[in-house]
């Protein structure tokens, strides 16, 4: 009698555990590419065109209300796929940053032992972008989910220093970009400089992406490559470049006819609007035409220039935390 109510414990104890990690077991939603004539995409659809871009820097916008990602080459949306963004209490954070690690297969060290396949790391502690289940709701822990098979698409296009951007809507850099943790210590502030004047130190940081921020509110502008400032000027005429506050835009390849580089607006279209503005505000703002000459030099396609009448503060965040990128100096001893 023992030994059968023995043998019954031990089956049932077996079963248990066999139907608990089923309930634990990874699920991934597979994908359905869908035609790009498909206005609203549903759980687990994307589209797929990148032919219509065959080459350029590669932009990719999440938005958080929509539940939709879009990805740009060289200023053309290239793709665009459904989303599962952070439920209730493990919110996904807003803001401008850069993949700094790929991995096709990749476990988390954070969910105890979560498979998360073709894992594009944007922040060091724990928001990636890679495949998982859609259940057609915001419902990851701060992670990006994607299908299955977007997230193998996406993944081969992708190289680490990409911009990624992740808002709170497709159109929110209008509203949502200000300076934020974009400072290679916790705490930095940035003086402004004087009208006119300029200091470049291109050796602080050699090498990886980068990023300017124009600061109407502090009169400078600020260079950053891979999160460590490397330049900045005053700018003796400010009010020249206050329209143009709060918007994002990616460089593109290329220049124009009158060959001025080529810039991407972050909108729902990717359309370039304004890039006559931006090459007319830094020839009235009165930006020293060396320091230009030096800026120059350090952007390339991918670049991210950011504008913005808040003053350049880690105290000035704007709620909830809109990051701007994310150093590689940042990334500690353990992920």
């Amino acid at each position: 009698m023992k030994y059968l109510l023995s043998s019954s414990v031990t089956v049932l104890s077996g079963l248990f555990v066999l139907a608990w990690s089923i309930v634990l077991a990874e699920t991934f939603t597979e994908g359905v590419r869908v035609s790009p004539e498909t206005l609203a995409l549903k759980r687990g659809q994307y589209v797929w065109e990148p032919e219509r871009a065959p080459e350029g820097p590669l932009l990719i916008v999440a938005s958080i209300t929509e539940q939709v990602a879009y990805v740009y080459r060289n200023g053309i949306c290239i793709a665009r796929s459904s989303v599962s963004t952070g439920r209730l209490g493990h919110r996904t954070p807003t803001g401008v940053f850069t993949i700094l690690e790929k991995e096709v297969h990749h476990t988390s060290s954070i969910y105890k032992g979560a498979e998360m396949p073709y894992m594009e790391r944007v922040t060091w502690g724990g928001i990636a972008l890679h495949a998982g289940d859609l259940p057609g709701y915001p419902d990851s822990h701060g992670c990006v989910r994607l299908p299955l098979e977007f997230s193998k698409l996406l993944f081969g296009v992708t190289m680490k220093g990409a911009t990624v951007i992740i808002a709170d809507a497709h159109s929110a850099p209008a509203t949502t970009v200000h300076p934020g943790l974009f400072f290679s210590r916790a705490g930095q502030e940035s003086e402004p400089i004087a009208a006119g004047r300029f200091d470049w130190n291109p050796d602080n940081s050699p090498s990886g992406p980068v990023s300017v921020i124009v600061s109407s509110a502090d009169k400078t502008v600020y260079v950053y490559r891979n999160g460590v400032e490397i330049g900045r000027a005053g700018v003796p005429n400010p009010q020249v470049i206050r329209p143009l506050k709060d918007l994002v835009f990616s460089a593109l390849q290329g220049m124009d006819s009158e060959g001025h580089l080529r810039w991407a607006e972050v909108t729902s279209t990717g359309e370039s609007k304004s890039s006559e503005n931006i090459f007319l505000a830094s020839q009235k703002s009165g930006l020293p035409a060396a320091f230009l000459d030096k800026a120059k030099e350090v952007i390339t396609p991918g670049a991210t220039l950011i504008f913005t009448d808040r003053p350049v503060d880690p105290s000035t965040q704007s709620p909830p935390n809109f990051q701007i990128l994310v150093a590689q100096k940042d990334k500690p001893v353990k992920t």
